[in-house]
Parts: C-alpha cells; structure tokens; sequence
C-alpha cells in the first residue's frame, strides 16, 4: 500500500495534462481501493444515495470514469442493478472489470466516450470531473450525452470547489438551460484529511 504523504499530497489536486493524469492514476491502481478505504472515501456512498430520490432501482445507469469500481459498487448497494462502466485508464478499468458488478465495460478516450448521445438516462461521474482529474470542459459534452430529462450526478471536493473554472462550467449548463441542479449537498469526502465534497445532481432540460 503506498504511503498516505505519497499519496495525498496537494499535487494529486492541480490541474494537468491527460497523458499525466492517465499516468498518475495507472501507477494507482493497484493500491487506489485500499488507500481511499482507509481514508474514509465518503462521496461514492453519498451520491449514490441522494441518486435513489431520483431514479427507480432499475434505471440504466453508467459509471462514467468509474475507476477500480468503487462508485459502481456504491450504486449496488444503493439498489440499482442495471450498471455500465467506462474509464481512460486500462488499469483501472481491470479492476473494475474484476468486480463483476457491470454488465458492460469498456475503455474510453479523452476524445471517445464509446457510447451515443441518449443511451443512458441516467449517467454517474463520481469525483471524474474535478481538479486533477478531468477537465472543467468536460462537463458540458457529458450533459450532452444525456436524454431529455436524463439525470448526471456528478461531485466536486474541496479543491475542485476552489477552482473558479469548475464553477463556471458548472454556471455556463445552467444559465444556458442545458440543465438544472436539482440536488446538491456538501458533506465529508475523505475523514482522514478532512476533506467535504459537494455531491450534485443534475437534471437535462
């Protein structure tokens, strides 16, 4: 397991380059669940419970960036049953696969999502758009995937709050309206740093 400074340093939350980030979070993922279990990652669990106020148990739902899995597993346990998964990172996306709670995955591109526009009516991004991860403008392409009325739950953490770009993407969805936020709620992301994240979910108009 590598070491929490190794780990969480404030580097992990700058903005840089996809190759970098791709990079950061291969040579992760081998000890990515263990460590931010024992951290206390509080967000998969939060979002996938405010999404059951939304969507029925058996809503399609994709797993956007989900990583080793950890989010998916989350939404399980939540009651959705109808899960797919993608993610940029080969290595990661191994893990998830592992898991065998999805009925599908595959691996994306930061310039593929490798699905069409209105397939999933409701699609989750759990910590993906975020500082240090994806990009700010990232979201506006990802609400356009949506179907009308479809639903994207998404979480910014602190760093990611204290981005003024992540705000303004977030803005420029709803002033446009493209979308609305009809759930949003701050509460803890990681206990052992002390982190919150604000968990969000949108509505595509």
């Amino acid at each position: 397991m590598a070491d929490k400074k190794d780990v969480l340093q404030p580097a992990l939350w700058t903005p840089r380059p996809v190759d970098e980030t791709i990079a950061v979070y291969a040579d992760w993922a081998e000890d990515y669940d263990a460590d931010v279990t024992e951290r206390g990652y509080r967000t998969p669990e939060r979002l996938a419970t405010a999404l059951t106020q939304f969507a029925p148990p058996d809503s399609e739902i994709l797993d956007f960036g989900c990583g080793t899995g950890i989010g998916g597993a989350a939404l399980l346990r939540a009651g959705f049953h109808q899960i797919d998964g993608t993610d940029v990172t080969p290595e990661m996306l191994a893990k998830a696969q592992a898991r065998k709670i999805y009925r599908e995955t595959w691996p994306s591109t930061p310039t593929d999502m490798g699905f069409d526009a209105g397939r999933y009516p409701v699609i989750a991004a759990i910590g993906v758009i975020s500082l240090g991860a994806a990009p700010p403008d990232l979201l506006a392409p990802l609400v356009g995937m949506l179907p009308k009325d479809g639903l994207l739950a998404l979480s910014f953490n602190d760093p990611t709050l204290g981005d003024d770009s992540y705000a303004q993407a977030l803005q420029a969805v709803c002033d446009t309206g493209v979308a609305k936020v009809i759930f949003r709620e701050h509460g803890p992301h990681l206990d052992d740093v002390g982190m919150g994240s604000d968990v969000i979910i949108l509505r595509r108009q």
